[in-house]
């Protein structure tokens, strides 16, 4: 009979002690950065399997990274979607629109006029273009990065700045953090700030879709750090038992609030391998490439559409300012790592696309910058009009126990009219707006 192991040091012998990783990003601070050991495959190189493909078929591609325009700037191999000139030029447009509207934004709460804002700023390629792939009724589960989903879809600008200010045209009513839309015209989920809640929710909605016999998919998005959360998990469970038809984004942007992608797995292994363990399809593409972004996204839709199943692809990008206007990423970052990322700007490389392709030029793309600024400044001047954070201009107090019921209960109409009586008594020149 075998004797079970000795308690105690001695027991131990000449075993090593255990010793706990903790995962390091390559560069912090004053670092010099050096992004050789990147494993970057030339453009146009990756197969592009048939949408039908078994799922195992498109494993390889998650430890790849599928990319369209090369270092010419030139849409080459099995993946350019080959789009029309006019397409490619409402892309970078939309593009364009989404950063102008950040910059205008991140100043605007700088200036006090809000609380809180999150740019997209050299990520604008995995909403916008990821927009464009599919279609307008599917159902798209954002994260509070994918503004340009909302800009795509034809979404007034007013309207999602009245959002942001939480004025009293605020379509949701002040009861959303600034940058958290929500709109069923647009088929645009209310975006959650509790991480990776949106992954299940995707999943179950696409599941309902199905069991209605419709035609419509979902889409979601989370960081690279929420998908080391468990709803991640759930989602990949449900979505790979029931087959069903929805698209996971994973937006790798190397880093999460101040920790890099370590934390979350990366130091490991891909984060589109975690199709492989659970068996659906996944791809790794590039970012920073819209062409990539689109020909993936369209690719994983159309398979959606056709009963395939789920299908996982990865977004190798960077996030180019700090997480949110609350962050200074200079505490835990080399400030030369945005100039030396390698796959470079997704504005900058589809224009000078288009530039190469002969159907755009520098000074149209100036003229259109221009043009884009002007339109940013009219609709946060026209918001302006119902209100900025601290003006007093918001909506009705009563509406705060409104929404939930179809009509209200007596109790909450009782503890609506004591706040109000308590608030005219604490504040006499207080008016119900």
């Amino acid at each position: 009979m075998a004797k079970r192991p000795a308690i105690g040091e001695a027991a131990r012998g000449n075993l090593p002690p255990l010793s706990l990783h903790v995962p390091e990003p390559p560069f912090r601070p004053g670092d010099p950065v050096d992004y050789s050991f990147l494993k970057i495959p030339p453009a146009g190189a990756q197969p592009r399997p048939d949408e039908g493909c078994a799922a195992e078929d498109t494993h390889p591609l998650c430890h790849d990274l599928i990319r369209v325009l090369d270092d010419d700037h030139r849409a080459v191999g099995p993946w350019d979607p080959k789009l029309d000139p006019e397409t490619l030029r409402r892309l970078l447009r939309t593009m364009a629109l989404t950063r102008a509207f950040d910059d205008r934004m991140y100043r605007g709460q700088r200036q006090g006029k809000t609380s809180f804002y999150m740019k997209c700023t050299g990520e604008e390629a995995t909403s916008v273009a990821a927009a464009f792939a599919l279609a307008d009724d599917d159902m798209v589960f954002p994260s509070y990065r994918q503004q340009g989903i909302l800009i795509a879809r034809g979404y007034p600008l007013t309207e999602m700045i009245n959002q942001i200010y939480s004025n009293r045209a605020d379509k949701l009513k002040g009861r959303q953090l600034p940058i958290m839309y929500s709109s069923r015209e647009h088929n645009f989920f209310t975006i959650s700030g509790n991480l990776a809640t949106q992954y299940p929710q995707a999943a179950g909605w696409a599941m309902a879709s199905a069991i209605k016999g419709d035609t419509r998919i979902a889409a979601s998005w989370i960081g690279e750090g929420s998908s080391a959360e468990g709803d991640a998990h759930a989602a990949f469970v449900f979505a790979t038992v029931f087959n069903a038809p929805v698209v996971f984004n994973i937006v790798n942007n190397q880093w999460a609030i101040s920790s890099f992608s370590g934390f979350a797995g990366g130091e490991r292994a891909t984060f589109a391998a975690k199709a492989v363990g659970y068996g659906i399809a996944g791809l790794r593409i590039d970012g920073n490439d819209a062409l990539a972004v689109y020909a993936a996204v369209r690719w994983a839709a159309n398979r959606a559409r056709a009963g395939k199943g789920p299908t996982l692809i990865e977004h190798f990008t960077y996030r180019a300012e700090g997480h949110s206007t609350s962050d200074d990423p200079s505490a835990y970052r080399s400030a030369t790592e945005r100039e030396e990322w390698p796959l470079g700007d997704p504005i900058m490389r589809l224009k000078r696309h288009l530039i190469g392709l002969g159907e755009w030029s520098v000074e149209q793309h100036q003229a259109m910058d221009a043009e884009l600024i002007e339109m940013v400044k009219a609709a946060t001047k026209e918001a302006e009009k119902n209100g900025v954070l601290g003006h007093g201009l918001h909506h009705p107090f009563h509406t705060m126990f409104e929404d939930v019921f179809e009509e209200i209960p007596w109790h909450l109409e009782e503890q609506a009219q004591q706040a109000m009586r308590e608030r005219r008594i604490k504040w006499p020149e207080w008016k119900e707006s």
